[in-house]
């Protein structure tokens, strides 16, 4: 058994201060119950490293149904991972049970047969849990009892050497789960780690496991990675560990465009600026922007095989859609906000008349615009859309009334022809 590093609370940073408030009350009501609770994984290390966690995820030796007694707002959830979920009204405080190896278990641990984990639930000690996480600067525990950190995998040097490394050997690691693979990415986009040589070696060599990862989860993934407020960056390692191809296979090839190419940053940065700013984003935007010059590609292919114009238009959607959907999964609200977005660039080209009018009012002229302003950037497009659509708006409504209606030419008198 490995001997823990403790580390009193005179030598680290955290503080109870910035621990949000209902997490302290589940981790003090476990505690005088009699339970374990700590506090652990990315809250504990973005505490650490002073950052303002998203989350705050606790563990403890209580068993989920033990966990909802102690709570009247505790529901159970999970097959794959049996957790309790503890509401706040809108906040949700989640609590794990300590998991433990899955061999020499008669118990709910189940693999298949490449190693990956289909369901985990064999509880255990917090020794056996340490080892059952991904990295190791996501293995550190906050304990209630005493209010020290208790590190099992040496965590504390990983992160003052700002490294990321996985626990236990990563070719088993990533078998287990590959999405590992993506939360590497992730994290060492988010907290400017480098990853580890070991643990970086596999991702070039087990990224095809990938294929094998529910659409569903993929497209939960897609948006950890490209709404974590670093999109450049994380777009940057999936291309140099060979990833963005599971993910976006449609684009393998586009980005050696550098228009293309240079759009995709735009559009990223401009998503990491919004999260940055706290603004408002939406997945529609992204995957509109992602499948760009596929949609275009196609409908370019659609016409020369002398499909109507149209018509081109809305199959080639449809299909890049379909093609996508296979790989991660996109919820219709946002793939109908996509079409939109994509239909509504050919209509910039209108400037007078009730067309450019009903463009300016639709419901999703705004991002369509910021759309098409991101190309004018990127140098797709080689006119003055952009400023033009962006003067517009600056004006009053008798202002753009006059701009989009010139005044036209009086009626021509009638003349009458004279009797006889």
């Amino acid at each position: 058994m490995t001997e823990p590093t403790i580390i009193p609370r005179s030598e680290h940073c955290i503080s109870r201060d910035n621990i949000d408030e209902n997490a302290l009350k589940v981790l003090y009501r476990l505690h005088k119950a009699g339970y374990r609770a700590l506090l652990v994984g990315g809250g504990v290390r973005d505490l650490l490293l002073n950052h303002v966690p998203k989350d705050f995820d606790i563990a403890t030796d209580a068993h989920p149904e033990q966990v909802k007694k102690l709570f009247s707002n505790c529901r159970l959830i999970g097959r794959r991972f049996r957790l309790a979920h503890i509401f706040f009204g809108r906040e949700i405080i989640e609590v794990a049970t300590f998991r433990s190896s899955h061999e020499g278990q008669d118990s709910d641990g189940i693999q298949d047969d490449a190693g990956r984990i289909l369901r985990d639930n064999v509880y255990g000690d917090i020794e056996g849990d340490v080892w059952r996480r991904d990295f190791t600067v996501n293995a550190l525990y906050y304990d209630i009892a005493d209010f020290s950190v208790v590190d099992y995998t040496g965590a504390m040097e990983d992160l003052k050497n700002r490294q990321l490394k996985l626990i236990g050997d990563p070719e088993t690691r990533y078998r287990e789960d590959p999405v590992r693979m993506l939360r590497a990415v992730r994290f060492a986009a988010k907290l400017g780690l480098d990853i580890h040589s070991e643990s970086e070696k596999y991702i070039f060599e087990m990224g095809h496991l990938l294929k094998d990862i529910p659409p569903a989860r993929l497209y939960e993934e897609v948006l950890k990675l490209f709404h974590s407020g670093q999109a450049v960056i994380c777009l940057e390692l999936l291309r140099k560990y060979k990833l963005l191809q599971y993910l976006f296979t449609q684009i393998s090839d586009c980005l050696d465009d550098p228009i293309f190419d240079d759009f995709i940053g735009y559009s990223l940065q401009s998503t990491d600026n919004r999260i940055n700013e706290g603004k408002p984003i939406t997945p529609a935007f992204l995957f509109a922007a992602m499948l760009w010059k596929p949609v275009m590609r196609q409908n370019d292919q659609f016409i020369k095989d002398g499909m109507d114009i149209s018509m081109a238009m809305q199959n080639a959607m449809t299909s890049v859609i379909k093609q996508q959907v296979g790989m991660t999964s996109i919820p219709r609200r946002f793939s109908m906000v996509m079409r939109d977005i994509w239909h509504l660039q050919f209509r910039f080209k209108y400037r007078h008349g009730r067309r450019a009018k009903s463009l300016l009012a639709h419901h999703k002229f705004r991002a369509a615009y910021d759309f098409m302003c991101l190309r004018n950037k990127a140098g797709e497009l080689q006119d003055d859309s952009c400023e033009w659509w962006t003067r517009i708006q600056t004006m009053s409504s008798d202002q753009q009334e006059k701009l989009l209606n010139p005044a036209k030419k009086p009626p021509r008198k009638k003349q009458h022809k004279k009797p006889g």
